[in-house]
């Protein structure tokens, strides 16, 4: 008689996150923007839609949730890899388009600068901000295609 084996697959859980937020109209085009624990802002259309300039629009913090998500998670993996970032800033474009009769962000652009205390470690790094960009739920979340155009910078260059 021939012994089998059996292995078991380790079962990987992942969980399910849930997020809210409140909106109130307040006049014209505008709205003030909540989450519970944070502090409310105005929104509105931008000026180009009829809206108010100098407030943030949904299509800046569109803009802003993919370079934001992208900066959280390089830092995350980079604090997890023990890298010596010594400074990230980056600058974003959203590229709005009519297609096929809707308006729709059809690309973001990311450019990031990031500065690393060591030009031994400008390698690794930048490894580690493509990571983060291939791994950014919210860029993953989208149909817009996201460019990472990332500018790498040592101290000790």
């Amino acid at each position: 008689m021939e012994a089998t084996t059996v292995t078991a697959t380790p079962k990987v859980k992942h969980k399910t996150f849930t997020y809210h937020t409140e909106l109130m109209w307040l006049d014209n085009r505008a709205g003030m923007l909540r989450a519970e624990g944070k502090p409310a802002f105005r929104v509105a259309s931008p000026p180009e839609f009829k809206g108010e300039a100098g407030v943030w629009t949904p299509e800046d913090l569109f803009v802003a949730a993919v370079e934001t998500c992208t900066m959280t998670t390089f830092i995350a993996f980079a604090q997890r890899l023990n890298l010596p970032v010594v400074s990230y800033h980056s600058r974003a474009e959203g590229v709005l388009e009519f297609v096929e009769g809707n308006y729709r962000f059809t690309k973001v652009i990311l450019r990031p600068t990031v500065v690393v205390a060591n030009a031994e470690f400008i390698e690794q790094t930048t490894k580690t901000l493509h990571d983060a960009h291939k791994s950014c739920l919210v860029a993953n979340s989208i149909r817009a295609e996201v460019v990472l155009e990332p500018r790498l910078e040592s101290n000790n260059q």
